[in-house]
Formats: structure tokens, C-alpha cells, sequence
């Protein structure tokens, strides 16, 4: 891991290619993350003191695997990880964020208005957010520990019809894999987390209920 600090920061934006007005937005983020952390635990506290590598650099290794969508749906946003963090280094994509906690919407909304980004803050659940507005933009969905693939997939279902899943996993990702195919037909690439040596970046191509039939036969 790298150390915490504008060092690790510096390292971070020169990684990921990140240009200056942006690295200006991110430790804007950073900044008011510290602060309200310590009222409405945000990301644990253990992982502040290496919050560039940890939170920030796990966001931003989505980039590559993004392309070519400019669109960006993150589900279970709470602390802006990964959706906000992809905005504010890369104002080109369109980001919505769902987060059902009002106070950890209020935290995005505030990271956005000083950052004076545009993103669209959704405060509801998941399940109950209307998934048809964003069909024709092919979305990326992004999800970071929001709940295993079994049922993640679940909520995650309405916005994949149109677009794909990029999830980050961790060491049980093996494990919810195979809990997820005994009621999912997953097409999914495994990417390695260049953050977390046991984790993975899970790339959803195509997924259906395992008792649906193959709507691609015949074609």
C-alpha cells in the first residue's frame, strides 16, 4: 500500500493520468470526507489514514473498463465510491448516484456543489429507483460493498438490461460467484483488483434468471 499524504495522492494522479483541475476536485473530496466522517461514518476509520489508496484509487482503476459509456449509475453510493470519485477525475461522464441514507446524500450532494460538478444525487432505494430513463445510454453500473453478487445482481437487474456491471470484490469473490450461479446464467470477465491482491473488479456482460430462457437462441 502506499503511504497516506499529498505523496500518495501525488502518486495516485500521476497513475491514473489525472489532470489538474481534477486533482483539485479530488482533495476537495478527501478534505470534506475526513470532515464528515467523524459525524456520519462515511468509510471506516481505520482506512482514512490511507484513504488515497484505499478508497480513491480503488474508484479510479474502473477507468479503463468504463469505455467506451459515458454514462455512470452507482448503486449504494454512500461515500461517493466509486460513482463520485470517477466524476470528479473524469467530468466528460454523466453520474448518478442512489443512496437511500439522507445524510450520506447530503455528503454527495455538498462534495458536488463545491466541486461544482454535475451529477445527479438520487435519494431512495434502490429497487424502487425507475430504471427506464436510462436505458438508451447503455450505462455502466458500479457497486462497492453494497451486498454479496447474489443479491446484488437482484437490484443491479433493471439498469444491466442495457448496459454492464462493473462491481468490485473481494477475497469471497469466488465464493459469491458460486452462490450467484445457482440462481443467475452470469457472462462476466474477472478482473484483478490492482488495489486489493485478493479482490476483483467483476465485469457483468450479460446476466438472466438461471429458469429464464436464452432470449438469443433462434436469433
Amino acid at each position: 500500500m502506499k503511504s497516506s499524504g499529498a505523496a500518495g495522492a501525488d502518486d495516485i494522479f500521476a497513475r491514473f493520468n489525472v489532470s489538474r483541475e481534477s486533482q483539485a476536485r479530488l482533495k476537495l473530496y478527501a478534505d470534506l470526507l475526513r470532515r464528515w466522517n467523524a459525524q456520519i461514518n462515511l468509510v471506516s476509520q481505520d482506512s482514512v489514514a490511507n484513504l488515497w489508496e484505499r478508497h480513491v484509487a480503488d474508484a479510479l482503476q474502473l477507468r479503463p473498463y468504463i469505455e467506451p459509456a459515458r454514462t455512470i449509475i452507482d448503486l449504494g453510493a454512500g461515500a461517493g465510491l466509486p460513482g463520485l470519485v470517477l466524476g470528479l477525475a473524469y467530468p466528460e461522464y454523466q453520474v448518478m448516484l442512489i443512496e437511500s441514507n439522507g445524510k450520506k446524500a447530503s455528503f454527495l450532494r455538498e462534495v458536488a456543489r463545491q466541486a461544482r460538478i454535475s451529477v445527479k444525487v438520487i435519494q431512495d432505494r434502490i429497487e424502487r429507483v425507475d430504471s427506464d430513463p436510462y436505458r438508451s445510454s447503455n450505462p455502466v453500473i458500479t457497486a462497492r460493498a453494497v451486498a454479496p453478487l447474489r443479491q446484488l445482481l437482484e437490484l443491479a437487474l433493471p439498469f444491466l438490461s442495457s448496459g454492464r456491471g462493473l462491481f468490485h470484490k473481494g477475497r469471497d469473490v469466488g465464493r459469491e460467484l458460486t452462490e450467484a450461479t445457482k440462481t443467475w446464467i452470469i457472462q462476466y470477465i474477472r478482473h484483478p483488483s490492482m488495489i486489493d491482491p485478493s479482490g476483483a473488479i467483476l465485469e457483468i456482460l450479460e446476466v438472466r434468471r438461471s429458469h429464464e430462457p436464452d432470449r438469443t437462441l433462434g436469433r
